[in-house]
């Protein structure tokens, strides 16, 4: 329980006065009178808070903690001793305690202690929680063969310090390989730095990367750390770094080569412990022939070269991330997550995704913003770049039929665009608006229900 306090001391009149106390301030307390009391305790249920005797009969207050945290209990220890010395507090904080106070006890410090230690676990456990839900978000979801390898690559790499240059189109989850490789690695607790080195001038991607000094030029008008420096013990992933100019390139090349650099303007040399990470959807080895990129920092970074493969090559893994995005994008927009159907997921999963994963799921999350009903139909999916899925039309046994298909797909999302209006519809498709309106009485479309629809 969040609230609960556990007292472990082997004095009855300390353990009594403590409880009193606690239960005054709103606290549900038990009290015991040793260790392995305390541990067995522990066996039963949980405590947010645990005030420790230093001394106890049988086994002692330190051998406890050290016990209680070894069996994995999720609780916040408070350390009591009236026999303090700085060295057994110093032991007692490297095992785990929060707080260690002495006797005589003040009431109003073991109180405040108490609410401290427990606000400390609240926070702790928040903590787990956003990077439970961080690791979600850069969970890569897929079962296809191409996949599982890919997992298995970097199950294997993650563990090393060696550097990774990642390929794979735009949109495809470069940057989601990048967070798996270091939430797997050693420096999973350090930073993860990016930088998308397509998305900067030129004239500041230097300044961004390695940061620069007071005055170092118009408009520095305070000292900034670059990514570098901030990435230093973790992780910096350079995102596109196929755009990156050549000056820049050569001064990355230093850092990789000698683990030091140095801000814009400065004349002190920073050296950096960073792992770097490497995307591109650009062929380095095309860009080198062109003279973009530089041979030797292309040796650098390509350590261990990675393939994400584009959404069209493992088109088997559609439900399943249209269903991970259906959950994602319902809890984010407080929507009620959408069923659909089978010709809608035959529709998704026939679609060659140009835009690769991030199309699909800016589709799933306008589908989930958009669409008022639960339930979700092929027609109900947003203009899929214009293409027909095949299933769509070979399903067919004539030329007509599959035409009809067509033709009422590509009526429906024209008046969708119209917002419902056929004149607009018939401007935009280039044809007589009575011409339109014969067709839709012989495919059966009502330009009310299209309104409602993109309404």
């Amino acid at each position: 329980m969040a609230n609960s306090i556990l007292i472990v001391d082997d004095e009855q009149g300390i353990r009594e006065t403590l409880r009193l106390v606690l239960e005054d301030e709103g606290f549900t307390v038990d009290t015991i009178a040793s260790g392995e009391e305390c541990l067995q305790a522990f066996e039963r249920g949980s405590y947010g808070c645990v005030l420790l005797d230093v001394w106890l009969p049988g086994i002692d207050g330190l051998e406890t903690l050290k016990r209680l945290f070894e069996s994995g209990a999720d609780t916040s220890v408070v350390m009591i001793s009236g026999h303090g010395t700085i060295d057994t507090a110093v032991r007692a904080t490297k095992l785990g305690a929060f707080d260690f106070i002495e006797k005589p006890l003040s009431i109003e410090k073991t109180v405040l202690a108490v609410r401290n230690a427990l606000k400390q676990r609240q926070l702790e456990n928040a903590n787990r929680v956003l990077a439970a839900d961080l690791r979600d978000e850069h969970r890569i979801i897929g079962e296809s063969v191409a996949v599982q390898a890919l997992r298995k690559q970097i199950a294997v790499v993650a563990p090393t310090d060696g550097r990774v240059l990642i390929y794979g189109e735009s949109g495809t989850g470069k940057e989601l390989v990048a967070h798996a490789i270091h939430d797997l690695s050693r420096r999973a607790a350090s930073a993860f730095v990016e930088v998308n080195c397509a998305a900067i001038p030129n004239d500041l991607i230097e300044s961004e990367i390695f940061g620069h000094v007071k005055g170092a030029f118009t408009g520095a008008t305070q000292a900034k750390r670059g990514k570098f420096e901030l990435a230093d013990g973790g992780t910096l992933f350079l995102d596109e770094v196929g755009d990156m100019s050549l000056p820049v390139q050569a001064k990355v090349l230093r850092v990789l080569e000698e683990g030091r650099f140095d801000r814009i303007g400065s004349q002190t040399t920073m050296r950096v412990d960073v792992r770097v990470i490497a995307a591109t959807n650009k062929r380095l080895e095309n860009e080198i022939e062109l003279e973009h990129f530089r041979h030797d920092l292309f040796y650098r970074l390509n350590v261990i070269p990675f393939e994400v493969p584009p959404l069209r090559e493992r088109l088997e893994d559609v439900p399943l991330l249209v269903e991970h995005f259906n959950r994602k994008f319902s809890v984010d927009h407080g929507r009620r997550a959408k069923h659909f159907d089978a010709e809608a997921i035959d529709a998704l999963q026939h679609y060659s995704w140009p835009g690769n994963i991030r199309e699909l799921r800016n589709t799933i999350e306008r589908i989930v913003i958009m669409h008022g009903g639960v339930k979700v139909t092929q027609k109900d999916i947003p203009a899929l770049g214009g293409e027909v899925p095949p299933s769509a039309a070979f399903r067919f046994p004539s030329f007509r039929e599959a035409s009809e298909v067509y033709q009422r797909e590509f009526i429906r999302r024209k008046l969708v665009e119209a917002d419902g209006n056929v004149s607009r519809a018939a401007e935009l498709m280039g044809i007589d608006r009575s011409h339109l309106y014969r067709r839709m009485r012989a495919l059966g479309i009502n330009a009310r229900d299209e309104r409602a629809g993109a309404s």
